[in-house]
């Protein structure tokens, strides 16, 4: 598999007055201040925490 497709995630809300579960996503994501863009796998577990959090992030293609 040569496709290494990798998307962009971008906190553009903040997870202070989320559920705990959401903001343990957002760490686990790398995302640690607001506008601060991360790049991950395009793979079915990234999608899953793109999923939990999709009110909080910004997702496009890399």
């Amino acid at each position: 598999m040569a496709d290494n497709k990798m998307l962009k995630i971008t906190l553009v809300k903040s997870p202070i007055g989320a559920i705990p579960k959401q903001r343990a996503t957002v760490v686990a994501m790398g995302l640690r201040k607001m506008h601060q863009t991360v790049e991950m796998p395009d793979n079915g577990a990234t999608r899953g925490m793109i999923q939990r959090v999709r009110h909080l992030v910004k997702v496009e293609e890399a």
